[in-house]
């Protein structure tokens, strides 16, 4: 009988040794604090072993960053909510494996987390001391453009006392600059990443309601006029000083050589232009030669048809519009990227 079970032991063993060779030879090789996605259920444990404690099942779909892929058979994780503990590596797959310019973070003391590249930015949470996070691009020296654990985007401080690199960090092309800003020079045509347009978003959103106010002053935010409102979403959003008045916003726009006449072609983050107002109907703007028509109003598209912006203390100061079907339609000239 000892023989028997002695026999079985040494086979399954031997079973155990090709499958988890198997699985070793498939999981593609990592950098640790690398972000992944989850990709089916699975086991996050407190140990590397499948007899430790499960802290909790991970959903298809989470994002975790991995801490430490040494081991063919566990990877070290922590999750959204900066838990650390152990899976199999099976069950994920790279967010970017391969992209020889990644760089990760780890944070080194309790810092801001914010929606853009400037200390007046609004703050998404405080950052943890261990926590990794993913480097998507350096707009500035000063900021870091991130997204954490989570995928949260954001903007930290590249200051070394609270964040240290490890790969190489792409520049901001993308315009995303710092606090100071500057509406010189020619504006860059690169693609805006996703971050750079929900952080002017975000800051655009929390002035919801500020009363409408004519040549509005651009040193304060109690109230706006269109062109105010615009500049200050970005101001704090992203750093960016746009021109103070919609009509050099809209140069701005067209010298980047992107801008599009068809409202629908544009996308999330963009800037809208219109001519002034002539009436409701689209035959009140029949035979008017928009290439010549001069800018009276802009905005930010915030996709579906809306528009972030504000034109009277009547319709509630800055408030979301819809386009289609309105003269805000009939209106639009031209419109794109600041970014």
């Amino acid at each position: 009988m000892k023989h028997t079970m002695k026999k079985r032991m040494i086979t399954a063993a031997f079973t155990a040794s090709l499958l988890l060779g198997s699985v070793s030879a498939s999981i593609p090789t990592v950098m640790a604090a690398q972000s992944a996605t989850v990709d089916a259920g699975v086991n996050f444990r407190s140990a590397p072993a499948a007899s430790a404690p499960v802290i909790r099942m991970l959903k298809k779909g989470e994002q975790v960053t991995i801490l430490d892929a040494s081991n063919a058979y566990w990877y070290k994780l922590q999750d959204s909510s900066g838990r650390t503990g152990y899976a199999s590596p099976s069950y994920f797959s790279m967010s970017s494996a391969a992209n020889p310019n990644s760089a990760t973070g780890t944070i080194q003391k309790s810092v801001s987390f914010r929606t853009g590249a400037s200390l007046s930015a609004s703050r998404i949470r405080f950052l943890q001391a261990g926590e990794q996070v993913a480097i998507v691009s350096q707009p500035n020296g000063s900021w870091y453009e991130i997204k954490d654990s989570s995928g949260q985007a954001g903007f930290v401080s590249s200051q070394s006392q609270y964040i240290s690199v490890t790969g190489n960090v792409s520049s901001g092309s993308n315009g995303s600059g710092g606090g100071s800003g500057s509406s010189g020079g020619s504006p860059g045509t690169s693609a805006p990443s996703t971050g750079s347009v929900e952080s002017v978003i975000a800051a655009g959103l929390k002035y919801l309601g500020t009363p409408y106010e004519y040549g509005s002053s651009r040193s304060t935010t109690s109230t706006f006029d269109c062109s105010d409102f615009v500049r200050q979403a970005f101001l704090d959003g992203v750093g960016i000083k746009l021109p103070a008045d919609s009509r050099g916003q809209g140069e701005y726009v067209a010298q980047r050589g992107k801008a599009v006449s068809d409202w629908r072609q544009l996308k999330r983050g963009d800037l809208m232009f219109f001519m002034s107002y002539k009436g409701s109907k689209a035959s009140a703007y029949a035979g008017t030669n928009k290439a010549s028509a001069t800018i009276t109003h802009d905005g930010i598209y915030l996709g579906d048809g809306k528009i972030l912006h504000t034109y009277s203390n009547e319709a509630g100061g800055v408030t979301i519009s819809s386009i289609a079907g309105t003269h805000w339609e009939y209106r639009f000239l031209y419109g794109g990227s600041a970014l």
